[in-house]
């Protein structure tokens, strides 16, 4: 290979040798940095690898081409094709049995001196080698020697006359026949044995592809090509091979040998070395002219070509194995998807492995799940006190086991369904969404106090002193109706014009949230009761001995602006750390209507603040301030922005936040059935939620619940219930056979425990009413469609007085039509449910039909079945 790119050549048996062909050839183990293989001054490949050369032949000048032979006995014979169209057999430094010293210096000469352009042994019958060799007007391209054919000499005497001098000094011998010669009057670039029959032999020949059979040399299989050289065959599909041209390489398939099922278009440099993974279904490597990158074509999922003009899809992508111009490279015969690449320049070695594309799979159930290679590998998690929160899809499918979102009585139990660890949760389902006032038709929590407040009139302020204090200054405080209703709405009862807190405040108590009950009394002007709630804190088992601390610091409270003690509370309050106790400071330090430090008290919970804007701020205060909080809590997706928004418009552009956030479509889609009106049911927004958590559903098997949704949705949403979908037809006139013509079982006419009609008082129906024919018959009772049937539950004659209630003038499903859509049989549901547990053929005789088997979907069980 004198003057041109170096190649590269693994061994065959040997995962850890190679061979670098160039103007001589050299034998490289190659083995990790640091190992016994490899030895001081070894070439380092990569991070972790390293080649050691073990040895170097020189004695092959003019090498044009290089094979290795495919037997693992004798070890390292190559065969070398020269420049004069000789092929000769050497080995690299190994000590040689009987058999290599036989072989080693063995000379192949062509009739005529042309280059020897390429070399393949024969992968069966490994005694036979290929040569393609230049064209020659009065000789072959193609010669195939036998390399256990004895000298020259021992064939006849005309061939001694011929025979050359041995180019090896040691053991020379000369072969001057082939055992064949094909492909007269033309040249050969590249050969291949074809691995699906070790006679067949594919050739690139000047202008086309062809395929010769050593059986019958004088017939052969072509096609008219410029892709002629490079050939190689797909080890993984021996119908596939691969040629190019330029910068073009062609696929063919050799079942449909007329033209290439795929053609890739490669850069405008052409290419040098195409080969196919020897580990890897599918994937072919480019190498271009003076290029750094090695091209992928990934045709791991390539269908078998049907049509003429189907082509298969591949994925393209390129790796960059180092830096400088690659002359060639080599996939390693064993390792995944490991290749040795050797540079054009200073003839540098790379160890390189061609990553995998990663494919991830989430399970319904929140597994994850990724294919690398050969290995699949599952994602397990591991229970950890202290572990990161669950994810919201793991949320969702517990919360979903218990019923979350279904109690409509009890709203406020939907919380504890859902571990009740949400705050946001906590406060959505403690609002009363269906508050309504005495007299309105329609429920203004809808609205929500942001509306509520917009519309407020005939306000009116009022001065207080406060309770249980020495001071009897007046605080300004500021009453309506409308504020009154807000104030309900956020939890503080109201009676009339006054506020009844005492309520509310032993509910706190109970609960425990001494501090909260504390803010919440000092906001009503009732100090000692505050300091009472403090104190009372404070001496409980888990009390915080602070609270005493800080009842006696409101039991000093004066309204000086200059007096010592506003001073140091003005200061010290920040450093509270329970938000209650710093807001009670915060208020009895502010100037009437500056109440910031309070409103805009983060940690503080939505409800509060908003009950203390509706009773301390004017009415030009009041609804800037709700419009600036309602804007934060929408941009924050905080649900507790709800009481602000109510599930109006603004609503579902909180709820939006929230799940673009969160992600939990869960509670938004029982958020917006619970309490939305129609118009807003039909934003697209919020059946897309509908629609993903149903499917959600579906994906984890809980066709129950799914079906409980579904029942809950159409209770709370009567424009949702599908429409007729289920007909039963006559096969003679094609009508209906109920008497409405309406699906069943979804109309009260549908079929029921006494036939088609839905009333006691009718007649059977056992034939259509538009035709009169009759109707089919089951299969096991012999009884016509339509007939009331006494071993079907539901249907015994102790219910035939049964009010007729919607739900009981449904038809029951063991009396509906059923029928097997491959054999046409069958009868009541319930015959054939009871059938199918004990059989699997068809009930009707000589019908060997198996039916519920045909049903993929009826060998599933419903997740949530136990």
């Amino acid at each position: 290979m004198s003057g041109s790119k170096p190649d590269i050549l693994w061994s065959p048996h040997h995962p850890d040798r190679y061979v670098i062909c160039d103007s001589e050839l050299g034998l490289y183990r190659i083995g990790p940095i640091g190992s016994a293989e490899a030895k001081p001054g070894s070439l380092p490949l990569s991070e972790e690898t390293a080649a050691t050369l073990l040895a170097i032949n020189s004695d092959t000048p003019y090498m044009k081409c290089v094979a290795w032979y495919p037997k693992q006995e004798p070890e390292c014979l190559l065969a070398v094709g020269q420049a004069n169209g000789r092929v000769v057999l050497t080995s690299l430094g190994q000590s040689h049995t009987s058999t290599c010293k036989e072989l080693v210096g063995k000379e192949f000469v062509p009739k005529h001196a042309r280059q020897c352009n390429t070399l393949a042994w024969n992968p069966v019958d490994s005694n036979l080698l290929a040569a393609g060799l230049d064209k020659h007007r009065a000789d072959f391209s193609v010669l195939i020697w036998d390399i256990s054919s004895k000298l020259a000499a021992e064939s006849s005497a005309a061939a001694e006359k011929i025979r050359l001098p041995p180019t090896d000094v040691d053991s020379g011998s000369t072969v001057t026949k082939p055992l064949y010669e094909i492909g007269q009057n033309d040249a050969c670039l590249s050969l291949c044995w074809l691995l699906r029959d070790p006679k067949l032999l594919l050739a690139g020949m000047h202008r086309n592809l062809a395929i010769f059979d050593l059986r019958n040399t004088s017939q052969k299989t072509f096609v008219n090509t410029k892709a002629i050289q490079g050939v190689t065959v797909d080890p993984h599909f021996h119908d596939r091979v691969a040629s190019f041209f330029e910068g073009q390489v062609a696929i063919w398939d050799l079942r449909k040998f007329e033209k290439p099922v795929l053609t890739l278009t490669e850069q405008p440099k052409p290419l040098t070395k195409v080969a196919w993974c020897p580990t890897r279904t599918g994937l072919l490597a480019t190498l271009t002219r003076d290029s750094n990158i090695i091209r992928l074509y990934d045709m791991q999922h390539t269908p078998t070509p049907i049509g003429d003009e189907t082509e298969p899809t591949i994925i393209e992508r390129s790796v960059k194995p180092c830096e400088s111009q690659i002359g060639s490279f080599a996939w390693h015969p064993s390792s995944q998807n490991r290749m040795v690449v050797v540079s054009a320049a200073n003839r540098v070695m790379t160890d390189f492995t061609v990553f995998e594309r990663i494919s991830l799979a989430w399970s319904s159930t929140t597994s994850l799940m990724w294919a690398c290679g050969r290995h699949l590998y599952d994602c397990v998690e591991e229970a950890v006190e202290g572990a990161v929160e669950k994810d919201i899809a793991t949320k969702m499918r517990e919360r979903a086991q218990s019923r979350y979102g279904h109690d409509t009585l009890q709203v406020w139990r939907n919380h504890l369904l859902a571990g009740g660890s949400d705050p946001q949760l906590k406060s959505l389902c403690a609002e009363d969404l269906e508050l309504k006032l005495p007299g309105n038709k329609q429920s203004l929590v809808y609205s929500g106090i942001k509306n509520i407040v917009k519309s407020s009139s005939g306000t009116t302020e009022s001065r207080r002193c406060w309770i249980g204090s020495d001071r009897q200054t007046d605080v300004p405080r500021y009453h309506s109706e409308e504020r009154s209703l807000a104030l309900r709405l956020c939890g503080w009862v109201s009676r009339g014009s006054d506020i009844d807190v005492e309520t509310f405040l032993r509910s706190l108590e109970q609960e425990q949230e001494w501090e909260r009950a504390a803010a919440i009394a000092l906001f009503n002007l009732d100090i000692r009761r505050a300091i009472q709630i403090l104190n009372k804190g404070a001496m409980t088992d888990r009390g915080d001995l602070n609270l005493n601390v800080v009842a006696m610091a409101l039991s000093g409270y004066t309204d000086e602006k200059s007096s010592l003690w506003r001073e140091m509370c003005s200061s010290l309050r920040l450093q509270l750390k329970n938000p209650y106790l710093c807001i009670m400071f915060a208020f009895l330090t502010s100037e009437p209507g500056a109440y910031d430090g309070v409103l805009y008290e983060s940690s503080v919970a939505v409800r509060d603040r908003v009950a203390f804007a509706c009773m301390f701020l004017s009415d030009a205060q009041l609804p800037r301030y709700i419009e600036k909080l309602t804007g934060e809590m929408k941009d924050a997706g905080n649900l507790e922005g709800i009481l602000l928004t109510g599930l109006t418009k603004d609503g579902v552009d909180l709820m939006e936040s929230y799940v673009d956030i969160t992600g939990d479509v869960q509670t938004a889609s029982f958020c917006m059935l619970k309490g939305s009106p129609g118009e807003v049911l039909k934003d697209p927004r919020v059946q897309c939620w509908i629609e993903n958590y149903r499917n959600l559903l579906d994906a984890w098997r809980f066709w129950h619940k799914r079906a409980e949704f579904d029942i809950l949705r159409g209770k709370l949403d009567p424009s949702s219930k599908p429409l007729a979908q289920v007909f039963v037809s006559c096969n003679f006139c094609g009508k209906s056979i109920s008497y409405s013509g309406s699906a069943l079982p979804h109309q009260g006419r549908g079929f029921s425990q006494y036939g088609v009609s839905g009333s006691p008082t009718k007649s059977k129906v056992t034939s259509c009413p538009g035709c009169r024919k009759p109707l089919p018959r089951c299969a096991l009772c012999l009884m016509n469609m339509g007939t009331p049937v006494s071993n079907c539950p539901g249907t015994g004659k102790s219910e035939e007085k049964a009010d007729l209630t919607r739900e009981n003038k449904l038809a029951k499903f063991n009396n509906w039509f059923t029928w097997c859509h491959n054999c046409r049989h069958g009868g009541h549901a319930g015959h054939m449910l009871s059938w199918f547990r004990d059989h699997t053929e068809c009930p009707v005789s000589a019908c060997t039909c198996k039916c519920m088997q045909l049903d993929t979907t009826g060998n599933l069980v419903p997740s949530d079945s136990s």
